[in-house]
């Protein structure tokens, strides 16, 4: 019983987030409480595949951050994986894309990664105590008039243009 409502409450859950998804066409910028996500289509091929012809698009994903406030996530240590989800700014879904040849059917764009650098005591090969540095990841941030990009490539039926559908996944 329990597990019969669990399933019920993330399908549930999966079809409020999914009907957040608006379609946006190649050219077409969308505001989405402040951030501005512009898709546009950067090249067009036609492949063969196991003797199937499809479309091959690459795309890019534009993304400002128009609102007057800053988004910031912050590791709680380094092995909190649950950040790398939480600095995801906008997800867009190609709904006829096929995935064939590993290629992608959905394209994410996310925060920009705020590196520190880190010294730290350590010994050489000879034994010796030596500094030592590294760049470690601190957190992710998407400032205000900040702009970011991503791109995919999405392989779709032969004759048809990549349906898109696109929804924030910024956590206010």
């Amino acid at each position: 019983m329990k597990k019969t409502i669990f399933i019920l409450a993330l399908l549930v859950a999966g079809f409020v987030s999914a009907s957040k998804a608006q379609q946006i066409k190649d050219g077409q910028t969308l505001d989405l409480n402040g951030i501005a996500v512009t898709f546009n289509i950067v090249n067009k091929e036609s492949i063969d595949v196991k003797d199937q012809s499809f479309d091959r698009y690459k795309v890019v994903a534009t993304v400002k951050n128009n609102s007057q406030k800053s988004f910031n996530v912050r590791l709680a240590s380094s092995t909190d994986l649950s950040a790398a989800l939480k600095s995801k700014i906008v997800e867009l879904n190609c709904l006829n894309a096929t995935g064939a040849r590993l290629t992608s059917k959905k394209l994410d764009v996310g925060m920009k990664a705020h590196t520190i650098t880190v010294t730290y005591p350590g010994k050489d090969k000879d034994g010796k105590f030596v500094s030592q540095t590294m760049a470690v990841v601190a957190g992710y941030y998407f400032d205000a008039g900040q702009t970011l990009q991503s791109d995919a490539i999405f392989i779709v039926p032969k004759g048809e243009a990549p349906q898109v559908s696109v929804r924030s996944l910024l956590q206010n």
